[in-house]
């Protein structure tokens, strides 16, 4: 399964909250936080072949030319899936997953897999109903490793085309 992730300036290692308006880039390698998940891909019999990352002020001054950027940027790359987060507390992060996932999966064919905690309240709001987003904690919270198996656990579903109504109830909002 071909991982493709999306992440923000601080997950993508690129700077914290002060490197707000990093533009979009990317590269064909897992970068930043995409370690979180290395021991795990095995389970999935996963590869992280590429990261995008914009920075999050940058993404909310620019909204519609940088998801037109990331949807056909994910479309040239042809990952099988794609998996904006974990967005943990961030709450531009997490909108930037909800609204960029929610754009994807509209556009494309690629199913996404998106994660934040609950203190992204208006990137869940946006499109809990219409985006698979995985329940995880805020930053520094318990329960990592499990939110982590399972964002890796839902992009395998839906890449295999399973049923994933139950695993959505117990595990998304």
């Amino acid at each position: 399964m071909k991982i493709l992730m999306i992440f923000d300036q601080i997950q993508a290692g690129l700077g914290g909250k002060e490197n707000g308006d990093l533009e979009l880039g990317g590269k064909k390698m897992p970068i930043g936080s995409a370690n979180m998940f290395e021991k795990y891909l095995p389970e999935v019999n996963g590869e992280i072949i590429a990261t995008l990352y914009c920075g999050d002020d940058f993404y909310l001054n620019n909204k519609d030319i940088v998801t037109k950027k990331l949807v056909a940027m994910t479309q040239k790359i042809a990952p099988d899936v794609v998996v904006c987060g974990p967005a943990f507390n961030y709450e531009k992060y997490g909108l930037l997953c909800s609204e960029v996932g929610y754009a994807i999966e509209q556009q494309t064919k690629i199913p996404v897999v998106a994660a934040m905690s609950e203190e992204c309240t208006e990137g869940i709001s946006a499109h809990k109903d219409d985006l698979t987003i995985i329940k995880m904690p805020k930053k520094g919270g318990i329960g990592l490793t499990d939110s982590l198996k399972k964002i890796l656990e839902l992009a395998s579903l839906k890449v295999s085309n399973q049923l994933i109504e139950e695993f959505v109830k117990e595990n998304c909002y």
